[in-house]
């Protein structure tokens, strides 16, 4: 009985909404964990009170597993960040992110969406592949990890009309 319980808890359900002010922690720890330069809780903070920042949590039962930041000027979009704590990836849950927040985009008359991508980080770029972004430009060395070693980035493009 008890293993049916937590197999069902664990599960919980799935929402994607809006971050408020509030999460700003819980996000800079998320971004920590996900990435080698992480942002800090005071940068989270000022995003979250700019108009122009799209910011969604991704809420399994009551914790906050993920995120995802865009930057809104005009009628494009860029991608900043989105993060999938690391125990709960691999079952589509950041697809659902992302198509959403992509949804929230449009619905506030973004037409064209860019992101930066890690060259050879391919479960990130599957994702970004299956939700139809193409990739357009290359920057050499553009990510400088840790230890020094300098990685490229992709620039990829995907249009709401």
């Amino acid at each position: 009985m008890m293993g049916w319980f937590s197999q069902w808890w664990r599960g919980g359900t799935a929402a994607v909404e809006p971050a408020s002010a509030r999460d700003a922690a819980r996000l800079a720890q998320l971004h920590g964990a996900s990435f080698a330069r992480g942002w800090g809780e005071g940068e989270f903070e000022s995003m979250l009170g700019e108009r122009n920042t799209l910011v969604h949590r991704l809420r399994l039962g009551r914790k906050t597993i993920g995120f995802a930041v865009s930057r809104i000027g005009a009628d494009e979009a860029e991608i900043l960040s989105i993060a999938v704590d690391q125990a709960h990836r691999g079952r589509g849950l950041s697809r659902t992110l992302l198509m959403t927040h992509l949804g929230h985009l449009a619905g506030r008359g973004v037409r064209t969406i860019f992101l930066e991508v890690e060259e050879n980080n391919q479960p990130a770029r599957r994702l970004y592949d299956r939700a139809g972004f193409m990739v357009v430009g290359r920057r050499e060395r553009y990510y400088k990890q840790p230890n020094g070693e300098q990685l490229n980035a992709l620039l990829m493009r995907r249009d709401l009309s």
